[in-house]
Order: C-alpha cells, then sequence, then structure tokens
C-alpha cells in the first residue's frame, strides 16, 4: 500500500484521500474454474483498505477467491469513499470499465460497497443501471445472501446503518500484503458531526470494538510475522469499551497500552487522532513504551479560529496549538503531520494566512492538503454558500503546498547525521538493490541492501541525504 514517496511530492497532484488499489491474495494464482472469485479495488482513506480485509474474509467463507485479473473475476467489487467529488467522478468512471468487461463475461457481477453505497444508493441503482449490489459499510455480514439475490437477477442492496457493528469476530484476509505491516480497525463511525464531512451519515453513529479481540487480533499477526500494525478510527481518541462482565472501561490510552505489551518487537501506530480529544495520558502511554512509534497524525483543517467555528471542529487555534506544545513536551522526538483544507466557506485572505502559518509553529512532517469540495447532506451544504472560487480555492492549496514542502524539506534535514531504527518493508519502489522502511517517525528512509538482512528485520539506518519527502541512508552495523 505504501511506496518510497508517499507523502506530499504525490499528495500535491491528487485532491482525493488515496488513489485505488486494486487487492489479490497472491501475486500469481492459478484460476481453477471450479471456484468462484472476485476483484476488489478500494479507495479513500485507510478504514477502506481495512474494510476491504473484511469483505474478503467474509467472501472467502462463502467459496470466493481473490483475483488479480478482472476479466478472470466472477465478481468485482469497488469499496468507495465520498469525502470528496474527485473520488466519486473516479468511481463512476471505474463502473463503466466494469460494464465493459460485464459485456464480455455474461453473469459476471458488479458491486458498489463503502460510503458512497450509502449515500448514492437510489442513483447508483435506478440511474446508473451498471450495478447489481449496493453494499453499506455495516452490512458486509449480508454479502453472501445479497449475492444470492443478485444471482436471481434482482438487486443486492442493504445499506441499514448500524449502532453495534465492530466486525470484531471477523479475522481479516490480509490482501495484497507485505507480510510486515498490518492495519487493525478498533472502532467505526464517527460523532463529531464536523460541518464539511459525510462520514457521520455514510459510517454512522460512533461503537468500538472489544480490546481483548483487538489484543488477540495484534498477537496473531506478531505470531505470523508481522512486525507493525496501525490502530484504525475514524477518532481513535475518544475509543471507549466497557466490558460487559467487569464493567471496567478502556479508554484509549489504555487500548495503546495493552496492544504495545503484546510483544516489544511488534510497533504500534494509529490514527486518526482528534486535536478536541488527544489526552496527556496518551501522549505518556506513547512515551513509556518504546514500541509505540512517536508520530501523530493531527488534523488541523484550518489554522484560523472563525473558521474553526464554522467547520464545527470543537476547538480553536490556541487550543490546537496547545496540544502540539504538549506532544512536544513529552515527546521530544515525535513527528506530526496533519489534514489541511484551504477555500472553506467565506475563508478571507488573512484567515488563509492564518491556516500558512501553522504549518511553521506546528512544525509538519507532511500534510495531506485539499481544497475545500461541498459534499451534499452536510452541514456546511446546507448554512454556507460555497462562495470561494475555484481558483482561489487551487491558488491557496499550492500556496499550502509549498509552505508545507519547504517545512517537510527542513524538517527531514534536520535528520542528516542522525541513526533511526528501521522496520524493513521490502524493496525500494525505484530499485531492487535497496530496501526501503519507515523509523518511528513515519519516516521512509531508502538504503542500500547489506548483509542477510530481509523484510521484517528492525536494522540501524544513519540518515545521509534527503528530499521533502524520503531519507537516503546506510545501514549501521
Amino acid at each position: 500500500m505504501y511506496n518510497d514517496n508517499p507523502t506530499l511530492d504525490h499528495l500535491k497532484q491528487i485532491d482525493e484521500h488515496k488513489q485505488g488499489e486494486a487487492f489479490s491474495l497472491t501475486e500469481t494464482e492459478l484460476y481453477d474454474p471450479n471456484y468462484k472469485y472476485f476483484y476488489i479495488e478500494s479507495y479513500g482513506c485507510q478504514m477502506n483498505f481495512s474494510d476491504s480485509e473484511i469483505v474478503a474474509s467474509i467472501l472467502g467463507e462463502s467459496g470466493y477467491r481473490p483475483i488479480r485479473q478482472m476479466e478472470l473475476s466472477d465478481l468485482i467489487l469497488i469499496n468507495t469513499c465520498s469525502i470528496r467529488e474527485k473520488a466519486e467522478e473516479t468511481v463512476r468512471k471505474r463502473l463503466r470499465v466494469f460494464d465493459q468487461v460485464k459485456q464480455q463475461k455474461p453473469g459476471t457481477l458488479v458491486g458498489v460497497l463503502g460510503c458512497m453505497a450509502e449515500r448514492l444508493k437510489k442513483k447508483l441503482l435506478e440511474e446508473e443501471k451498471l450495478v447489481d449490489l449496493v453494499v453499506g459499510p455495516d452490512a458486509y455480514r449480508d454479502l453472501p445472501g445479497l449475492l444470492q439475490t443478485a444471482e436471481t437477477g434482482e438487486k443486492g442492496i442493504n445499506v441499514i446503518l448500524s449502532r453495534e457493528e465492530t466486525y470484531a469476530d471477523i479475522s481479516p484476509l490480509r490482501l495484497d500484503s507485505n507480510g510486515i505491516t498490518a492495519f487493525i480497525s478498533i472502532m467505526r463511525g464517527c460523532d463529531n458531526m464536523c460541518s464539511f464531512c459525510v462520514v457521520p451519515f455514510t459510517r454512522g453513529r460512533e461503537r468500538s470494538r472489544n480490546a481483548f479481540s483487538i489484543v488477540a487480533e495484534a498477537a496473531d499477526l506478531y505470531e505470523r510475522g508481522y512486525r507493525e500494525v496501525t490502530l484504525l478510527g475514524q477518532n481513535v481518541d475518544s475509543y471507549k469499551w466497557s466490558n460487559p462482565e467487569s464493567g471496567a472501561t478502556v479508554n484509549f490510552a489504555e487500548l495503546l497500552a495493552m496492544v504495545a505489551r503484546v510483544h516489544p518487537d511488534l510497533r504500534v501506530r494509529f490514527s486518526t487522532s482528534h486535536p478536541k480529544d488527544i489526552t496527556d495520558e496518551v501522549l505518556h502511554t506513547m512515551a513509556a513504551f518504546e514500541n509505540i512509534c512517536n508520530y501523530i497524525h493531527l488534523p488541523v483543517q484550518s489554522g484560523n479560529s472563525r473558521i474553526l467555528e464554522l467547520m464545527n471542529r470543537t476547538y480553536d487555534r490556541e487550543w490546537y496549538l496547545e496540544r502540539i506544545r504538549s506532544i512536544y513536551r513529552i515527546l521530544p522526538d515525535c513527528a506530526v503531520s496533519s489534514d489541511i483544507i484551504a477555500g472553506f466557506c467565506s475563508e478571507t485572505e488573512a484567515e488563509h494566512q492564518d491556516t500558512l502559518s501553522m504549518i511553521p509553529l506546528a512544525n509538519y512532517s507532511m500534510s495531506y492538503m485539499f481544497f475545500y469540495s461541498e459534499r451534499p447532506g452536510t452541514l456546511a451544504a446546507r448554512k454556507y454558500p460555497d462562495d470561494i472560487p475555484l481558483e482561489v480555492k487551487k491558488r491557496r492549496l499550492q500556496e499550502i503546498i509549498q509552505v508545507q514542502n519547504k517545512v517537510s524539506l527542513q524538517h527531514n534535514q534536520a535528520d542528516i547525521g542522525k541513526t533511526y531504527k528501521v522496520l524493513i518493508e521490502g524493496d525500494s519502489r525505484k530499485s531492487d538493490q535497496d530496501f526501503k522502511g519507515r523509523n518511528s517517525q513515519n519516516k521512509m528512509i531508502v538504503f542500500p541492501k547489506a548483509g542477510n538482512y530481509k523484510p521484517g528485520d528492525y536494522v540501524w539506518v544513519k540518515v545521509n541525504d534527503v528530499t521533502s519527502a524520503t531519507l537516503m541512508g546506510t545501514l549501521i552495523s
């Protein structure tokens, strides 16, 4: 899922969370006509990619196998994102490609999963007429039955949101995995109701997964050779699970410690944190465990308090900066990244300058940067005119990118001469003579191969050179 340059140099060219990615179980798998096969593409945030692994597990129990060649598949699925308009446009284009495959192989079923399925169910089924299945993010258990319905020529649809579903008992099928890093979903949904965001409407209310099932999944991954897990949630800091037997409540700081204790060689990351909820207890827990990575993704969205209020972020500029100061006080070596939106409703040039100034103040190692895209049904779409011209949004976004690129380069230049513990993830994207891996601060480091090291090993690497997105170094014995 990663590349050598996964941050600014790549992200400045797109305005959606992530490019689509097709998955299969193995690089080469012999086609057996006695089995049914599915092909799946995922778009959007890490939660969608994690959900695709849950879907794969459910389909596997129903006799389906994953395959990389969509032309050979009996079922084509696309796991969708609705957070930005461009993501939806991409999905529509892909559906037309799938339809061509369907014409060549009659009987092939096409399904839309995830956030876009929930939001555009009527249009997908009645107007587009390109899909046989529409399945929301809380209805994946119904896939076997919905497939049976679709095979009879009827449309299979379930987009009902749940207040309980966490898929805690399902062991995800690790798709297209490097065998080293894995995602673990710890909660679903969101209660924050940011005015620009569709997630509460497409993924439902917040609910936390059984803490013991999370620890068990992490332990199983370690036993299978994985060496890094990322705990996922729309807002991990609001994780709260009550044990029905003891009545005890586990918060996010306590969950972090539980997962970190699985094994000292299992790295633990998490995403995403909310500035209003991240606590000093979480920060002190990170400081107490060497294997909890010194990296926090803390979206600011805007550096101006008035705009933050319009966004319903429930914090202001000073609150955010206080959280940043606490992070660096308790975790001096921590790297912080962010999400930034340019051109939100009524944003002035002065308020845009507040956002630009936040980047060096917070010293972000990198940011995901976008211009505002109005999403139907959100509070912002109902209350605030989308009154910033597109050319102004694009110009402001470019200015944000330029400042972040400069700060990222300075951030990385400060690492020259330092030595970091790096988890080898595999070969560099550009050369099989180099390894790639990440340090605790989530920075990608590329270095020449030496010795008998292999993916999954920890090595020490001295940084010799950098770009704004990547560190280059050499192995230290």
